[in-house]
């Protein structure tokens, strides 16, 4: 892709005095000609390079520009490295390891080998998400609708949208697009997406919002609950909601008070937990576990 080359042959000039068309054709797999054209696009973009002809002629940024070599710090490259690494965990083709090499060419004394972050997106569904992401990244590129069987818990819909981003959030993979079925912009969760296609091509015309991500906005709380946990389960508060969601009382127990989002899934995780919690409030869920739990042990009185 264009926009990576540009970014690996800037890196390469911020780290060489100078280099020649020949070596970044070479270096990039590209023509020569397409390396003299992403040269004025850098320019366009605002990075002044020079180029000089003949016998120690080569392209080299402007001395003295604002950027120059302290744009990126060693520490700055190994969180750039980390990054693209973790988007590799997710994709079949090994393309941002290769995008990484290029990055990192004549680079070995800016960029170390101490590889000391790790990050790995992968899930447990990664066999089936990388040839959905792959399938959506071409789309987003071609400018074309996706088609797709969509199950959520209001129901099962089939949908066509306009997709716009790919995004990682909350442990899970979503895309975001304008939904035709609904005429507004949605996310959409992969996991919940089957039987994905490309459709027709779209023109990318509309006024695009930048999806609002913050937990309010995607997750309202709807109320608060009120819960008591055995001692036992302190790690568990601590991993999922920190060590401010709860008050240590006397006899050890733990007093846990967080708003919810719905009642499904408060409920989910209350049983879940089986006899190590106690819910205090809201009535409503106490109920609805009551009820369950009626449920239950006739259901599998009968069995």
């Amino acid at each position: 892709m264009k926009i990576d080359r540009l970014i690996g042959i800037l890196s390469v000039l911020l780290q060489e005095e100078k280099v020649t068309a020949p070596v970044l054709a070479g270096k990039f797999e590209v023509s020569r000609r397409t390396i003299n054209r992403d040269i004025e696009d850098l320019c366009k973009a605002g990075i002044p390079i020079i180029t000089s002809q003949g016998a120690g002629g080569g392209i080299r940024i402007m001395d003295g520009y604002k950027i120059d070599r302290t744009i990126l710090s060693s520490k700055d490259m190994q969180m750039i490295m980390a990054g693209l690494r973790s988007l590799d965990s997710v994709s079949g083709s090994h393309y941002y390891l290769q995008l990484m090499e290029k990055i990192k060419a004549g680079s070995s004394d800016f960029v170390s080998g101490n590889e000391s972050i790790l990050i790995d997106l992968s899930s447990w569904n990664k066999d089936s998400l990388t040839p959905k992401i792959e399938l959506i990244q071409d789309a987003i590129e071609l400018g074309k609708t996706l088609r797709f069987q969509y199950y959520a818990p209001s129901g099962d819909t089939e949908r066509e949208i306009e997709p716009y981003f790919l995004i990682f959030k909350w442990s899970s993979w979503y895309v975001y697009g304008y939904c035709l079925l609904r005429n507004a912009f949605r996310m959409f969760k992969l996991n919940r997406m089957v039987d994905i296609v490309h459709g027709r091509a779209f023109e990318k015309k509309r006024d695009v919002p930048m999806p609002d991500l913050s937990n309010d906005k995607v997750f309202p709380p709807k109320a608060k609950v009120r819960a008591v946990f055995e001692s036992s389960m302190k790690w568990h508060l601590i991993e999922e909601y920190g060590a401010e969601s709860f008050t240590e009382l006397p006899d050890g127990k733990l007093l846990f008070e967080h708003e919810y989002v719905d009642d499904e899934g408060l409920l989910s995780w209350m049983l879940s937990l089986r006899d190590k919690v106690t819910v205090i409030e809201p009535e409503s869920i106490r109920e609805e576990l009551l009820r369950i739990a009626v449920e239950l042990t006739e259901k599998y009185k009968e069995a």
